[in-house]
């Protein structure tokens, strides 16, 4: 008996062991299988996506928290004089996509 238990779980991880399970289990339950798929694939797929990157860089460029407007007394460098004056990082690499 535990032999074959064991023979079962070495057929169960070997590829014709999992297409058997999922012929069985389509056959049985095909919405529970079409949705776990598609669950699986909604989970995978936001990796593969080529905007990830671009989302990521996007998301690099744009500061989570925005400075406080403050009047300019000449002494602070790190304050824009203007709210269009270009201060932090540039975005030109988004224009040459």
């Amino acid at each position: 008996k535990q032999r074959r238990v064991f023979i079962n779980v070495i057929f169960f991880y070997s590829p014709a062991g999992i297409g058997a399970f999922l012929k069985n289990a389509w056959n049985k339950e095909p919405v529970i299988v079409a949705s776990c798929a598609i669950g699986l694939l909604g989970a995978v797929l936001p990796f593969l996506s080529p905007y990830t990157k671009y989302t990521s860089m996007l998301n690099a460029a744009v500061p989570y928290n925005y400075p406080v407007p403050v009047r300019d007394d000449g002494n602070m460098d790190d304050v824009p004089a203007h709210p269009c004056e270009p201060k932090g990082r540039s975005l030109d690499w988004l224009k040459n996509l």
